[in-house]
Formats: structure tokens, sequence, C-alpha cells
């Protein structure tokens, strides 16, 4: 396997040092990650499917870009793969095909991609303001059952929380889900995830919601408590959201899950979350510690290490 990993900033490219020699016309995945405007750009995608004729293109925004060992804004991080042995597949679906089903559209997702022999790892990257997170990856899981390791994430709208952009082998869209599988077994996949959010306040019990829609926590209003508690963060909503997560404990005996803000609205003051915050579960309010995030992603790493050194990482936050 070669990759070669570039950056993207005002039409210029930038390459990471250590990338490898590639034969274009043999590179058979590209990952494109950055800002909702340049990928919006027909430019982008037309330069790409010229440059590397007989890869599958995906294309994803971000809330921030990850290259070498910085993290950027207003730039497109694209990896470019070369498989010796390993051969690659690719899935899209649209979340208005399932009625805003993302259950039903993770398991139609998967199904395309199962029905292949010797399939090693599936990286999914999905709309990230229509799509429920949680129930995407049930309708995953539904499919691959423990059998396949799966990794990915959500699309971000940097600050702007209003809609975001995935594309697959076209212009990217709204409301798009793509998955890649890649299949063979010379291929060796691991993985490794971390929280570094710290939680702050009293456990308190969601009153009222639907989905991963929040109305009510305490029989006070989702939006006007979080306000209450982001003090003069309240006038930044949504984009300060960002560092304020939700910790979600779905039952007692369960490890407690992250739920990031996707969304508010003023109207109803409620919020929504990218996956389910159920009525009954109990939160807790939760900040940023940069220190405690560093060391997460460190920890991280680590976990996704083994005996070989790998030829690629692919990081989400």
């Amino acid at each position: 396997m070669k990759r070669a990993i570039f950056s993207y900033l005002d039409g210029e490219r930038r390459d990471h040092p250590g990338n490898d020699v590639l034969d274009e016309a043999k590179i058979n995945l590209v990952i494109g990650l950055g800002d909702k405007t340049i990928l919006a750009d027909t430019a982008l995608y037309a330069k790409l499917h010229r440059d590397y004729p007989n890869a599958e293109i995906v294309l994803c925004s971000t809330a921030g870009e990850i290259f070498d060992d910085s993290v950027l804004e207003s730039t497109v991080s694209i990896t470019a793969v070369q498989f010796e042995k390993t051969l690659v597949r690719s899935a899209m679906v649209e979340i208005k095909d399932f009625n805003g089903c993302s259950y039903e559209a993770g398991k139609t997702l998967i199904q395309n991609l199962t029905a292949f022999d010797e399939l090693s790892y599936i990286l999914v990257f999905s709309d990230g303001s229509q799509v429920n997170g949680s129930e995407l990856v049930n309708g995953i899981n539904s499919q691959v059952q423990g059998k396949v390791p799966v990794t990915g994430g959500l699309a971000g709208d940097g600050t702007a929380f209003q809609s975001t952009l995935v594309g697959l082998n076209a212009q990217p869209g709204h409301g798009q889900i793509v998955a890649i599988g890649l299949y063979g077994r010379d291929l060796e996949v691991s993985h490794g995830s971390m929280g570094g959010w710290e939680s702050f306040g009293p456990e308190r019990t969601i009153t009222r919601s639907k989905a991963n829609q929040l109305f009510v926590i305490d029989d006070e209003y989702a939006l006007d408590l979080y306000k209450k508690y982001l003090g003069p963060y309240a006038n930044e909503l949504p984009g300060s959201a960002l560092l304020f997560p939700l910790m979600v404990r779905l039952s007692g005996d369960e490890e407690p899950v992250v739920r990031t803000i996707l969304s508010i609205d003023e109207d109803s003051r409620s919020m929504f979350f990218a996956g389910d915050v159920p009525e009954g579960a109990a939160v807790r309010f939760m900040k940023a510690n940069f220190d405690r995030l560093v060391d997460a992603a460190s920890t991280a790493a680590n976990q996704a290490l083994t005996e070989r050194r790998p030829s690629l990482s692919i990081l989400i936050s």
C-alpha cells in the first residue's frame, strides 16, 4: 500500500513530507475532508476526478481539518491511497429515500457491501445535520454483527450548524451517507477511541424528548437551561456548543455516552443531538479540557498501534 497526503489552501497544494510516489492511474481511494465552502465549489471535485480517474472519491465537510501535526480551518485535507492487494468498493444512500429513518439508511448502506466476500473493514462518512448518528450505527451493526470493524464520523459545518456535505464520486450534497468497504486478507485494521471531556454540574433527568431532539430536562426547557450554564458562551450558540456536549447515561449499568449538539430550535427551545437522548436518561453537562483532549487523542493512538507500523491513519474528532 502506498499513500500521499495533501492540504489545499486558497488553491495551493501543500504535500506531506513523508508522501510515497504514486501512479495516479492506479490510485483506488481518495478521501477529501474539508471546509464546506471549498467542497461546494465544483472545481475541487472536478480536479480530483481528473487527477485520479480510477479512484473512489469521498468528500466530507468538517469543523476543522487535521494535516500533519496541525489542526487547520478553511482548507481541505486529501489522502490518496494506492492499494496493491486490497479491493475497494463503495456505497451511498440518501436519508430522504428512507423518510428520515437513519436506522434503515444504515442497514441498506451496509447491505450493499456485505454482499461480497472477504470484507475486512468499513469506513463511513455521514451527513451531520439530517442523520441520527446512534440510529445509523444501530442499522449498520444489524448487518455487520461485530464481524467487521466499522469506523467513521458525521460531517461538520464549522461553527455554523446549518448543513453539511458528503459525496461519493460526484459533487457532494446534503443528506448523503457514504461507506467504503475494503476487501481481502492482506489488510490489517486497528482502531482506538478515547474521550477527554469533563462533566460539571448536577446530574439531571431528561423529562421530554423525541429521538435525538431534546425538549425538557428536569421540567425546564433544554435550550434555556443550556444558555444558563453557558453564560457568556450562550450568545455564540450554536457554534459554542462544540465546546459543551452532553453526557448521557442511558441506563444505570451502562457507561455514559457523549452527545454532540447538531443544532438548536429557538421556537421550541429544544436542541438536536448527534444521537438519541431518550426520556428518563440521566444527563450532565460537559466542557472542553484541552489538555485532557490531547491526552485522550494520544491514548486512542496507542490503542490503535499494533506490532506492525501503520501505513495510514485516519483521525476523526
